[in-house]
């Protein structure tokens, strides 16, 4: 029955999400050309809103639970396992106090409505992957942005999508290069699940009646632990809570 709803909900999904892609392309060139990075957060902010809530036209469910009681003085790194595209715009807007910021494909600064203009001024980094000291280059800065500005950033470090939802092993490389920018960071799990049911089919048709969850977790406690080891936790704990 979801992929049979698929077949007729999809093209409904995607005229609202890409018109919302193309409505706020203007507002964001707007709001950062003419008055900043503040009023650029702002429009993005709610950019993520009407993507996020584009799943209604699939009927999936949209939860975000965060009972963590996480500070504003300070950079936060979290770090979740990655299931499909549309993990994405729930976490920046139900953590938008936090000012998240992404590790993004350079490629990917280009043609995308709104997406492109987002990723190229809001203060991610777009990393070349074939070019490892620029990547290295680019981390080292955001985390010195969100050092400066109590910024946080978002990792996925699997390093891909788990299109079957089962986690692969987490990457230290990304949140390794952020601490030595940020060393004060608070590294922050959290859970996504049910994503990867909405592309389980592929881009069309999407599956219907999905139940999309995201859940942080309690952060990792950072004194006396290198990278490595807080990557692991960080991975145990999702791993846990997923049951996987």
């Amino acid at each position: 029955m979801n992929k049979f709803l698929g077949y007729i909900l999809t093209p409904v999904f995607y005229f609202f999400f890409f018109l919302t892609l193309i409505i706020f392309q203007p507002i964001q060139w707007v709001c950062f050309r003419l008055f900043g990075y503040k009023a650029h957060k702002v429009s993005v902010d709610y950019l993520n809103f009407f993507l996020t809530y584009c799943q209604v036209f699939l009927g999936n469910s949209i939860t975000f639970v965060n009972q963590q009681e996480l500070p504003a003085d300070r950079p936060v790194i979290f770090v979740a396992n990655h299931q499909s595209m549309y993990d994405i715009p729930g976490i920046i807007w139900f953590l938008k106090k936090h000012h998240v910021k992404f590790i993004s494909k350079i490629e990917l600064t280009k043609g995308i409505p709104s997406i492109s203009f987002n990723l190229k001024y809001g203060g991610g980094a777009n990393i070349n992957r074939k070019d490892s000291k620029q990547a290295v280059s680019e981390i080292i800065k955001l985390g010195r942005r969100m050092k400066d500005n109590n910024w946080s950033a978002m990792i996925f470090a699997e390093g891909t999508r788990a299109k079957d939802g089962l986690m692969k092993p987490f990457h230290v490389g990304g949140i390794a290069t952020l601490l030595k920018a940020a060393p004060d960071a608070l590294i922050v799990p959290i859970a996504i699940e049910n994503s990867w049911k909405i592309v389980q089919y592929g881009a069309f048709p999407l599956s219907c009646g999905e139940k999309i969850r995201w859940t942080v977790l309690p952060p990792v406690p950072i004194a006396g632990l290198n990278p490595e080891e807080l990557t692991l936790a960080a991975e145990q704990a999702i791993r846990k809570f997923l049951k996987q």
